[in-house]
């Protein structure tokens, strides 16, 4: 019989982690290589996945079904990275039992009721509490997911044109990369990544850690610095440091992105660039969902939050710690206020609602281009943020 598991969304976490959760669950965010969501599917590959997360996000995530009992069903706290020690672990559970972490707080159950006594985990996990955990611990996260994808096997040779400087074991191409020539691969301080279908074109020089997964392409002139994710289908050009693409988005030219998350969707246009550090040095301030303010972050460096389905025009300039919203759309001179609640466009003279049917439209085409299709389900979850949004204006 296969294993039943769900993955729970904290809903304090899921909130912290607005707005790149107003679309997903937080198991479908992005850290080092893989979503949290894919660990789990990859460690345990005949088990049934649910979600239990906010009401609108169930017709794509769908919870357990009711003939499914308690006490088959293992629970996941979403917002954890699985090591293989609470994968291990939590699929020996027996029913009533759970798995604890440093924080004392249970990381993994097993529904129904038992006399069992609960497990304490070894080894540290990796929580996602904020925003700014994502990139922070990427690097950390991707190196062991370097680990993990090139156990027992061997890359595929690089080109004579690629420069190499550090260990050579610490690069690997997948065998159908479309192109990796001319270009400087630095292992000096991390691995680095080449995925499915990838492209790294001549001239780029990537700085590990660094992941360039399936079908993303990396233009000509790239500088890619460490604890950097370039997920599935994206473009990058210009300068990143320290940023977590996810997937089908484009920055494809010259600007700066440092500290930053991308989410789904998104299109950053030539020359734009984001601040990651305050002029005058001090700690920076990030705007908290739930709390409705900006928080302290004690950190120096914290550049773009971008969700979902946002666009920057050509050379927009975007302040340090700046948060977009989904489907937000901002052009012009000067810069934008550093928080835009979802479905707002303009400029800093001036910012209006996006009218949603031009932005389904608008989605749909560029969807498209990449043989996906916004679905009904889709549209109702958009509609409902853009309901939710209306408290943030």
């Amino acid at each position: 019989m296969a294993t039943d598991i769900i993955l729970v969304d904290p809903r304090d976490t899921h909130d912290n982690l607005l707005p790149l959760t107003y679309t997903r669950p937080v198991s479908d965010l992005r850290v080092g290589i893989f979503t949290i969501d894919q660990r789990w599917r990859m460690a345990c590959p005949h088990a049934n996945f649910y979600w239990q997360t906010v009401d609108y996000l169930r017709p794509k995530y769908p919870a357990r079904p009711n003939n499914i009992t308690d006490s088959e069903t293992i629970y996941v706290r979403g917002d954890i990275i699985p090591s293989a020690e609470l994968v291990r672990v939590a699929l020996d559970l027996q029913p009533g039992q759970a798995v604890f972490g440093e924080d004392s707080a249970p990381v993994a159950w097993r529904g129904g009721a038992s006399n069992a006594p609960s497990i304490q985990l070894k080894e540290q996990t990796h929580c996602l509490s904020f925003l700014y955990d994502i990139f922070g611990i990427n690097g950390e996260v991707l190196r062991k997911d370097f680990e993990t994808i090139t156990a027992g096997r061997t890359s595929a040779p690089l080109s004579d044109t690629v420069t190499v400087i550090g260990r050579r074991e610490d690069i690997f191409v997948e065998d159908d990369a479309e192109f990796v020539e001319g270009c400087t691969l630095n292992t000096m301080h991390g691995p680095i990544y080449i995925g499915h279908n990838a492209t790294v074109m001549e001239g780029s020089c990537l700085r590990g850690p660094v992941a360039v997964c399936d079908h993303a392409v990396v233009n000509m002139g790239a500088r890619i610095y460490g604890d950097t994710t370039i997920g599935p289908w994206c473009k990058v050009g210009g300068e990143l440091n320290n940023v977590v693409m996810h997937s089908y988005s484009n920055k494809a030219h010259d600007g700066f992105l440092g500290n930053a998350v991308i989410g789904q969707w998104c299109n950053i246009g030539g020359g734009c660039s984001a601040s990651n550090l305050k002029n005058d040095y001090t700690e920076i301030k990030l705007w908290n969902y739930p709390r409705r303010r900006f928080l302290r972050t004690g950190l120096q460096f914290c550049g773009l939050i971008m969700a979902d389905f946002c666009k920057a025009g050509v050379n927009t300039m975007l302040n340090t710690a700046t948060v977009l919203g989904v489907g937000v759309n901002i052009h012009g001179s000067g810069f934008p206020r550093p928080f835009l609640a979802s479905f707002l466009e303009g400029s800093p003279q001036g910012y209006s609602e996006v009218p949603m049917q031009r932005f389904f439209d608008t989605a749909s085409k560029m969807m498209a281009r990449r043989g996906i299709e916004l679905t009904q389900i889709d549209i109702d979850i958009l509609n409902s943020v853009r309901q939710i949004a209306e408290n943030y204006r």
